[in-house]
């Protein structure tokens, strides 16, 4: 796979270049770096190898075509890889423009501000790129095939792995997300990213969270057997919510396991939006009449928050990391932030800050009015057997981070 790097300064492009030679991402499927002061010269390459461009890192601020064209020119041509928006300008500006190519149904992985610190680009990278402690070797960043996914799912390969989510105050194990991950038989996994778009544009979203709610209650069911407790929250697309007969395949599938379904958290990504509302609404209630709750994720992001949290009955709000991670130190995102947790405060939600990346973010969020929290400087994503171990390695750091021992 290639990498583009498209800005007008040679200096940042030279910058941008070493930075990432020191990532090594060679090791995730990046074999070859193109770099394009000339936007013009980028669009031309794109249009003979669109397919071989797995990232581009693109300045919005260029002469002849900006990044705002280079947006739409990437979604008229189909672009399926990763986005990054990066720039000089004001972050409500790159915040626009973000919002804007997710609307192109681009896939952004985020927006970073010049000058480019290593950290702020190895803590995106960390989001897109495979997790040490996954327990496999990850393959290059291709998108697959429907066929191949369809395989996958009906062979089992489709998997969940689990980031813990701790409690804020008392650093207790409250509960964890389940996440997907594509197990082939040589023992390599394929990463979200590969996969979940396929699964979107060719209707396998459905069966592939059934595949990770099967997971995820035989993953509860082992805890539980070793005195374990925890609630599980599983993404959801909104097309799972379109059969009425939805919630009683939850309800007996969990039956099955022996686990409650009051220790399943569905998440409902923000920009999801209603196609049947009433078919979804009549399936969201019914399953919390069953004991099951809801989560409104990535909150912060969509267009519709305040609406959504009066329609639908959530219990929870995941603040999107990209509000969270280095709030700390920028008061754009800490006003966001406060709004947020305020608004959750007078609704009587349960909060939970994604993105908790490093000790900066750890001790800015424990400070604050929120509830629960995840992200890598807590617990990278593991197989459920690794669980075990994770608490051990967070009992000895407790005191360290201000908890209780």
């Amino acid at each position: 796979m290639q990498l583009l790097l498209i800005d007008d300064d040679p200096l940042i492009l030279k910058v941008l270049e070493i930075q990432l030679r020191a990532m090594q991402l060679r090791s995730h499927g990046y074999h070859e770096t193109r770099s394009f002061a000339d936007v013009a010269e980028a669009v031309a390459h794109l249009q003979s190898a669109r397919d071989d461009v797995g990232m581009i890192f693109c300045d919005l601020q260029m002469p002849q075509m900006d990044g705002i064209e280079f947006i739409r020119h990437l979604a008229q041509i189909g672009y399926r890889g990763d986005l990054i928006l990066i720039s000089g300008e004001d972050r409500r500006v790159l915040e626009t423009a973000e919002r804007l190519a997710r609307s192109h149904a681009l896939r952004v992985r985020g927006v970073l501000q010049k000058p480019i610190w290593p950290d702020h680009l190895r803590a995106m990278l960390a989001q897109t790129f495979p997790e040490p402690g996954d327990g496999a070797s990850p393959v290059g960043s291709a998108p697959t095939s429907a066929e191949d996914l369809q395989s996958a799912l009906a062979d089992g390969h489709i998997v969940p792995h689990f980031q813990p989510k701790v409690d804020l105050r008392s650093g207790a194990l409250v509960g964890v997300e389940a996440l997907a991950r594509w197990m082939r038989p040589s023992g390599e996994l394929v990463y979200p990213a590969q996969f979940i778009p396929t699964a979107e544009s060719s209707g396998l979203i459905v069966q592939l969270a059934d595949a990770v709610i099967d997971g995820s209650l035989r993953q509860a069911r082992a805890w539980q057997d070793e005195g374990l407790e925890l609630e599980v929250a599983i993404n959801l697309a909104m097309g799972n919510l379109d059969s009425l007969e939805f919630p009683d395949r939850v309800v007996a599938k969990a039956g099955e396991w022996g686990v409650s379904p009051n220790k399943l958290v569905f998440e409902i990504t923000e920009t999801q939006l209603m196609n049947h509302p009433q078919a979804q609404l009549d399936a969201m209630t019914r399953l919390r009449l069953k004991g099951a709750r809801f989560a409104i994720d990535d909150f912060g992001t969509g267009y519709s928050c305040l609406s959504q949290l009066t329609e639908v009955p959530f219990d929870e709000m995941k603040i999107d990391q990209r509000f969270v991670h280095r709030a700390a130190s920028d008061p754009s995102l800490r006003a966001i932030l406060d709004v947020s947790l305020g608004l959750a405060q007078r609704l009587d939600i349960r909060t939970v800050a994604e993105g908790v990346e490093d000790r900066a973010d750890w001790d800015f969020i424990r400070a604050q009015p929120c509830d629960l929290a995840q992200g890598h400087f807590i617990g990278r994503p593991m197989p459920g057997d690794r669980l075990a171990a994770w608490r051990d390695e967070w009992a000895a750091r407790r005191p360290e981070l201000g908890l209780p021992a």
